[in-house]
């Protein structure tokens, strides 16, 4: 999930959380301060990873998001896959890059691959990791996407 705080609102925001949610790990407020990411869980168990937004690229993750109805009547507001692969890219867990070849296999033809690059540069520059691209590249040529 991504709160858009603009940094001059983290605090007030992050104790808003913590009021309806419970810290995943002891030190997720410390971690929140450094990561940008609040690591919560809700009282079902489901573990939230919060992103406090800031950049540019989540404000239009945001305004691009649309309403998805589950077959049980469940509503979220969820980003586009051009944005999920976007965020998953970023993240570059080994279980995010699962999550973004599930969804490039589910969502072939239809994903913006020029807009997923173009999000997707100045947020591996910002990070300092210049292996995000070749690998999203490569997944994308081994599905025939590029």
């Amino acid at each position: 999930m991504t709160v858009l705080t603009r940094i001059e609102r983290d605090e007030e925001c992050i104790k808003d959380l913590i009021g309806k949610f419970a810290l995943w790990f002891p030190n997720s407020v410390e971690i929140a301060h450094h990561s940008r990411v609040l690591f919560l869980k809700h009282e079902n168990g489901i573990r939230m990873d919060v992103a406090l937004g800031t950049m540019e690229f989540e404000e239009r993750a945001i305004e691009r998001a649309t309403w998805w109805t589950s077959d049980e009547g469940v509503k979220l507001f969820t980003c586009s896959a051009e944005d999920l692969i976007v965020h998953k890219a970023y993240a570059a867990r080994d279980r995010d890059w699962a999550d973004v070849d599930s969804v490039l296999s589910v969502q072939g033809g239809r994903l913006n691959v020029a807009q997923i690059l173009r999000d997707l540069a100045p947020l591996t520059l910002l990070k300092e990791d210049s292996g995000i691209i070749p690998k999203l590249e490569h997944m994308l040529k081994k599905r025939r996407l590029i």
